[in-house]
């Protein structure tokens, strides 16, 4: 062959390479008929797997090559130099590029490389001898000759293949990484695996076991050691309430991983009784499956859980496949049936979308090992995309209300058999069952609990404010069939509303303030002009991941525009806002160091975003449920937070709510604020304002006036002037206009180019130590050390 660049690597591969002496018999590899069902592999009939050959030295197979090619044909003799020329450029370049690639870098696992390659080659080989292997039934005989054409396009580009071979090796059971906010949480390093003796007291099932230590969660939280033995070992319901970050998601995922696990245990040993019996009865040669499990694994390693990519691959060892051959009516009956035997098994049922895609990346993580499927079905995105992960027959599906609701009325056939269901997650469930909220789900849990009942279906309901109780006002109690609320009728109600029926196992952690220990709340008393203000100067003083929270979504657009004219680059997050484009915004916040998500009540629960250290209420919550949850976006697991109340005087009312709820024994300490800075600050922040006041009249005028003259030319009528928005100003009070807007610009740009925290410098003369004092400045603190700071000397004062 001719030589390339990267000759040097080849030359290594030359030298290990070995060959391979057939031994034994091809042996049938059983498939999942559910296979045959996509576009992708309506050609694959049967895969076959050589088991026992001999490894032996290349010199040896070349010797038994030039016998063979002898007895063939004479044109078949140098394979590799008549393949050569038929390559198309482009690919030659891939694999030139691929090859310098591998030399250039540093490649710590070059022998395992080498390795894969070989084993690519010997694979090659054994094809080639295939046709002179024997027959294995009429099919592999009439085939024969239509296996000579894919046989060269195997030999083609083995190098490439081995390097994605080498990829696909170290994930079992996923197949690509998904960029999300959970990657931080969830990324763990395989060479330090965690200790997880403490987990097996717990009845965790060994392929989790191996999961927890590869993501390093060594010991369980205080709500996991609760709830795990009551749901795996005594098959009971769970009432779980426990404080925000602290790992409720895995306390439902485990036990719902278990019973998968049990289920598949007990119908595999069915379903491989019945394979046997119905081989018994058969009267043709054709290969069959002896195994539906092993069929399982195969197609777990090839399915990606999200549905991001629809074409799926394997990575086998060597492989005969055999083409265009027909199915029997039995092989179409053997497929639907083994659909009827994969049901729907686990449901979690989630308020948000993003908490939904959060579940589902928590729920693969502790499934790595399991080759269970997941599903997400959530608005926002491709409902056909959805149905066809669905087609897949995931065993446990993740959803918000209104999709799967959708999904049930138009009778998908995996949603339409829930009454094989195991296990049932309402998470978030006292937001899930509000009055006035998710319709669907009261529909859906009618249908569960009526027509679809499972008597054996275990059901899970966590949230952070389960048994958070408001106190009932005096003129509702004076009525006559007042009653007063407390945990337990609270606890009652749900269980009602949900269909638990039974003694459930109730787990109560939090605290009676509800919020995490390691929180601290702070408040600020302002108007509400002056809000922007005090949001500006606290996110330029401390800088950080922080989260601004606002009731409505008018407010997270004024405060984004804001905001970018002060160049704070904010990323906003609410209902409004396309899917894809939110979830992006949750990236990316999670990604940098120091920034600002603009968010409504939709990114309040649940959503567990790494070191947020900052949570701002720009407008204080309508309930102390959101003012818990909305605190609790920081200082989870451990880690310290702070919470910012912005209170204008008609966010009092909300706040005497929430602080008699929450039963405060000691007043909100007030944030600490250096009054030096507030005027330049609010000569930004005015300036600002006047500009995004311009921009966002001329932006709504330029919107209406346009659809108005579009609508007018559809009707062939003339447009009056009084009809358009602003009046039509001339050519002349446009430009003016235009030229004032570029001043301000001009002169904000100015005022952001100086700095804003001057530190006085105070001369004075070098003490007896030799030291020059110099005045302490304020930068560098955080807003936690801030707080302390005040507090100690509030502290030394009272003393």
């Amino acid at each position: 062959m001719k030589a390339r660049k990267g000759g040097r690597f080849r030359s290594s591969f030359k030298s290990k390479r070995k060959g391979i002496e057939v031994v034994g018999e091809w042996k049938t590899v059983p498939i999942d008929p559910n296979l045959f069902a996509e576009e992708e592999f309506r050609d694959i009939v049967c895969l076959e797997e050589l088991t026992e050959y001999k490894l032996v030295s290349s010199s040896k197979v070349g010797k038994v090559k030039e016998k063979k090619r002898k007895a063939e044909s004479a044109s078949e003799e140098d394979n590799e130099e008549v393949e050569e020329p038929v390559v198309p450029p482009k690919k030659k370049k891939k694999n030139k590029d691929l090859r310098s690639q591998t030399d250039k870098g540093n490649i710590p696992n070059a022998a395992e490389i080498d390795v894969l390659v070989d084993k690519e080659e010997q694979c090659n080989e054994v094809i080639e001898e295939e046709a002179n292997c024997k027959d294995h039934g009429h099919v592999t005989g009439s085939m024969s000759s239509k296996r000579d054409t894919p046989k060269k396009k195997k030999k083609k580009v083995p190098k490439n293949k081995a390097f994605q071979a080498q990829e696909a090796l170290p994930s079992v059971g996923t197949s690509k990484k998904v960029k999300n906010w959970t990657t931080e949480v969830l990324s763990a390093s395989a060479d330090q695996k965690a200790d997880v003796s403490a987990w097996k007291d717990l009845f965790v099932p060994e392929p989790v076991l191996q999961a927890l230590s590869y993501l390093g969660f060594s010991a369980p939280t205080p709500i996991q050691a609760l709830a795990l033995p009551s749901a795996i070992r005594d098959n009971m319901d769970v009432l779980g309430a426990a404080e925000t970050g602290s790992g409720k998601t895995l306390a439902f995922a485990i036990p719902m991983i278990h019973s998968v696990l049990q289920w598949q245990k007990s119908n595999n040993s069915t379903t491989r009784n019945d394979s046997v019996s119905k081989e018994s009865h058969q009267h043709h040669d054709e290969p069959r499956w002896k195994n539906e499990d092993e069929a399982e694994k195969l197609t777990h390693q090839q399915v990606e859980d999200s549905g991001d990519e629809d074409d799926a691959s394997f990575t086998t060892g060597c492989v005969k496949v055999l083409e265009n051959v027909e199915f029997d009516s039995d092989d179409e009956a053997h497929t639907v049936d083994s659909n009827k035997n994969r049901p729907l098994l686990g449901l979690v049922l989630t308020p948000t979308r993003e908490l939904a895609v959060q579940v589902k990346h928590h729920i693969d993580a502790v499934a790595k090992f399991t080759g269970i499927k997941t599903a997400i079905l959530v608005g926002g995105m491709a409902a056909q995309k959805q149905e066809r992960v669905l087609n897949r027959k995931p065993e446990i599906v993740i959803a918000t209300p209104g999709r799967l609701w959708e999904l049930i009325k138009e009778r998908h056939p995996h949603l339409s058999n829930l009454r094989q269901l195991r296990c049932l997650v309402i998470d978030e469930a006292d937001r899930m069952v509000e009055k006035g909220h998710f319709l669907e789900l009261s529909q859906l849990l009618e249908i569960l609990n009526d027509s679809q009942y499972n008597p054996r279906r275990q059901t899970f309901v966590f949230s952070a404010t389960l048994t958070l109780v408001h106190q009932t006002p005096t003129r509702v109690l004076q009525k006559k069939n007042a009653k007063k609320m407390d945990k337990k009728t609270k606890l009652e109600l749900l269980m009602e509303k949900v269909g638990i029926k039974g003694k459930p196992k109730v787990i109560d952690l939090t605290r009676k303030e509800a919020t995490v220990e390691t929180l601290t709340e702070t408040r600020i008393h302002c108007n509400t002009n002056e809000k922007d203000y005090y949001l500006y100067y606290f996110l330029l003083q401390y800088p950080g991941r922080t989260m601004v929270f606002a009731n409505s979504i008018d407010c997270v657009k004024r405060l984004s525009s804001l905001l970018t004219i002060l160049n704070c680059d904010p990323l906003p997050l609410h209902a409004n806002m396309h899917q894809k484009q939110r979830l992006k915004n949750l990236e990316r916040f999670a990604e940098r160091e120091s920034c600002v998500l603009l968010t409504t009540d939709v990114a309040a629960r649940g959503l567990d975003i790494p070191n947020v250290q900052h949570v701002i209420h720009y407008q204080v919550p309508r309930t102390s449920e959101l003012y818990v949850h909305r605190s609790g976006r920081t200082a989870r697991a451990a880690n310290e937070g702070l919470s910012l109340l912005l209170i204008g005087p008609e966010d009092l009312i909300n706040f005497r709510k929430i602080y008699k709820t929450l039963e405060k024994s000691e007043e909100l300490p007030f944030f600490p604020v250096d009054a030096k800075c507030m005027t330049s600050i609010k000569e930004r922040m005015n300036l600002a304002r006047q500009i995004e006041k311009a921009e966002f009249f001329n932006s709504r005028a330029k919107q209406h006036n346009s659809w108005l003259q579009q609508a007018a030319e559809a009707l062939e009528m003339d447009l009056d002037d009084d009809m358009l928005m602003g009046k039509k100003a001339s050519e002349q009070e446009e430009s003016q206009k235009q030229k004032m807007l570029k001043g301000m610009k001009k002169q904000l740009k100015h005022m952001l180019s100086q700095p804003l925290f001057k530190v006085l410098m105070k001369t004075k003369y070098p003490t007896q130590s030799g030291k020059l004092l110099l005045p302490q400045t304020s930068e560098g603190i955080s807003a936690l050390g801030a707080m302390s700071k005040k507090q100690a000397k509030k502290k030394k004062s009272i003393k």
